[in-house]
């Protein structure tokens, strides 16, 4: 990583959205703010609590320039509405108050859309009980996912989420030169044995995806769990959307993946053979996350939260893990009864 890069002056986009013009955007689309907002942590987007001159607030969030078509945005908003209308409980984005036909607006050269407030905390994924509700809603989001595939949305593959990212970062000059043999090894053969477990594992069936269903993407309250950003929804095996919720050794994974599974099938047949694909997707989105690190640095958010990307140790970590990835796949899938 060039250091002039990250001292350099921004020109990225997002550093005209200031409070003028977060404010001017809402109320083109009929919400008028009293003033305060309070940015929300994300970094792909900008997102944003604002208070209303009614006291209500909102959450407004605005899309990263060029990374979704609109046709994509739009998508996203109909498969979640539809899951609304389903009683599963995700937070849809809200239709427009001077345009009640759209939940995509578009203002001073950005797109955005309004959500409503829905607030929670983290769920306790150590608990079989939280583990079974999760998996339940789960299910019923995979029930209407299969119903038919997006049209617009990215297919979840090893192209996509492996070759692409790791030729882009080849090519862009990220690895440091004395590392670059080791990692280009290590990447090379991690994608070798992502492309025999989907051999292995055989034609499987591919539905709408939440696409990243992480514990920081459930929230949690008395009345049980609620799903929120849909950014990355995707087609897909229906695993992706279980397997960031288990940690642990194999031991913890298994008792974590059978109480999950518990309340799935209430809703949702689920395919065994896709247990072998656990620990390949775990190792596409690591491959995947240093590049889409790297590709958004022109964005001041990113040097500032991720200060140590790019320095030699940063990659020889990388080296280390993608090596215990491939002792990984290597495994038995997880051994359920």
């Amino acid at each position: 990583m060039n250091p002039d890069e990250a001292s350099a002056p921004s020109q990225h986009p997002f550093d005209r959205l200031g409070p003028d013009a977060i404010l001017d955007a809402l109320q083109s689309a009929g919400w008028r703010g009293d003033g305060r907002f309070l940015a929300l942590n994300s970094y792909e987007n900008r997102v944003y609590q604002v208070w209303l001159e009614d006291g209500q607030s909102v959450v407004a969030k605005f899309y990263r320039p060029e990374r979704w078509t609109s046709e994509q945005i739009l998508e996203e908003h109909r498969f979640t509405l539809e899951l609304n209308e389903a009683e599963v409980p995700v937070v849809a984005p809200l239709q427009g108050i001077i345009d009640p036909s759209s939940t995509l607006h578009e203002h001073g050269g950005f797109r955005f859309a309004v959500y409503p407030r829905r607030g929670g905390r983290a769920p306790e994924l150590d608990d079989p009980e939280t583990l079974e509700w999760i998996g339940r809603f789960i299910g019923r989001i995979h029930a209407l996912g299969s119903v038919r595939p997006f049209d617009h949305r990215p297919r979840l593959d090893i192209h996509r989420f492996g070759t692409e990212p790791r030729d882009w970062l080849l090519a862009h000059a990220h690895i440091p030169r004395d590392l670059l043999p080791s990692w280009r090894a290590a990447v090379d053969q991690c994608l070798e044995a992502v492309s025999q477990a989907f051999e292995r594992t055989g034609p499987i069936r591919t539905l709408r995806l939440h696409g990243d269903c992480h514990a920081g993407n459930v929230l949690w309250t008395d009345d049980g769990p609620h799903f929120v950003d849909f950014d990355d929804a995707c087609n897909g095996p229906a695993i992706q959307d279980l397997w960031m919720l288990l940690s642990g050794d194999r031991s913890d994974m298994s008792r974590q993946m059978i109480d999950v599974l518990e309340g799935y099938r209430d809703f949702m047949d689920f395919d065994r053979r896709e247990l072998q694909l656990i620990e390949p997707l775990r190792t596409l989105r690591l491959i995947h996350y240093s590049a889409w690190i790297a590709r958004r640095w022109s964005d001041p958010a990113f040097p500032a939260a991720f200060p140590w990307f790019g320095a030699a140790r940063y990659w020889q970590d990388r080296i280390l893990e993608l090596r215990e990835q491939i002792a990984a796949m290597s495994e038995p899938a997880l051994d359920l009864p």
